[in-house]
């Protein structure tokens, strides 16, 4: 059995146990793809992440992403948290107030702003593209925002790295009480390889200008607590479709409140870039004992 630096993250938290889990093995470059996946599957998060030194010669390290059932290219969270990750082990450090990040969908950009405790990280989402909208845009989608009154903007299927129906919801009362229909989105999300429905809804709170719920039955979770891809995608679709609108430019972000979570997320748009960001906490950094299979 051999020991390795472990590190159990709450990524994009509000406040302390508000964000979304991951869990980091730092020094991964003794394993291979099958005890990767075996570790994810014991650790049964939504993901675990590995890291390992860069093959590609710009990028300042090289991370691999598994669910419990499979290894994935991209997700925000992890590449939120794994970046965190390699700033606290001091694999790393920002060149310019950027950290490159290899992966299975390239090597990408993450912004760092500030240092310690105050510290945020922004990953650049992938392009995005709609690829149909309005609410008659799929004979499932009726049945999959059922008991919710629809927003300012129509129901768009975006892709973005991850694929994902957008709804805007009336208002944030209605978001937050929603009692969604999984079953109805799981169909949807099967029928259309997507991840599932991505509900938001406008808030005039002072702290955040934007609620959001991530309903990926496509992925098997009832409901994520902190989602940057969607929220890169959400960013998207309003940056094209409101471009000169209140929220064209950047805001912030309330998620997770409705399973006891308090996740909160940064969008920055730059230039025609979406941003998306937030703060990470270290909650546990120990040994991990596992053993490597030959």
């Amino acid at each position: 059995m051999t020991s390795f630096r472990y590190m159990h993250l709450d990524v994009f938290t509000a406040s302390l146990g508000g964000g979304n889990h991951l869990g980091v093995v730092i020094d991964a470059k003794d394993w291979s793809s099958d005890d990767m996946q075996r570790f994810a599957r014991w650790t049964n998060l939504v993901e675990t992440t590995f890291l390992l030194p860069p093959q590609d010669p710009k990028a300042s390290y090289r991370v691999r992403m598994f669910t419990p059932h499979k290894e994935i290219p991209f997700a925000g969270h992890p590449s939120i948290g794994s970046a965190h990750a390699a700033l606290e082990c001091g694999l790393v450090e920002p060149h310019d107030g950027l950290l490159w990040q290899e992966c299975g969908a390239g090597t990408l950009p993450i912004r760092v702003h500030g240092s310690g405790a105050d510290r945020e990280l922004s990953l650049l989402s992938p392009p995005q593209r709609v690829v149909e909208s309005g609410h008659d845009a799929h004979p499932l989608l009726a049945g999959a925002l059922a008991g919710v009154g629809p927003g300012k903007l129509p129901p768009a299927l975006v892709d973005g790295g991850r694929r994902w129906w957008l709804a805007e919801v009336l208002d944030e009362a209605s978001i937050r009480t929603w009692q969604p229909d999984h079953a109805a989105i799981g169909e949807l999300a099967r029928a259309t390889d997507s991840m599932g429905v991505c509900a938001f809804a406008r808030s005039s709170n002072n702290d955040y200008q934007l609620v959001v719920r991530a309903l990926a039955a496509g992925a098997g979770i009832v409901e994520d607590p902190a989602s940057g891809a969607a929220n890169g995608c959400i960013a998207a679709y309003i940056a094209e479709v409101e471009p000169d609108g209140d929220l064209a430019h950047g805001y912030q972000i309330s998620q997770g409140r409705e399973m006891g979570h308090d996740a909160r997320l940064v969008a920055l748009m730059d230039g025609g870039s979406v941003w998306i960001g937030g703060r990470t906490r270290t909650i546990i950094d120990g040994k991990l004992s596992w053993t490597l299979r030959d």
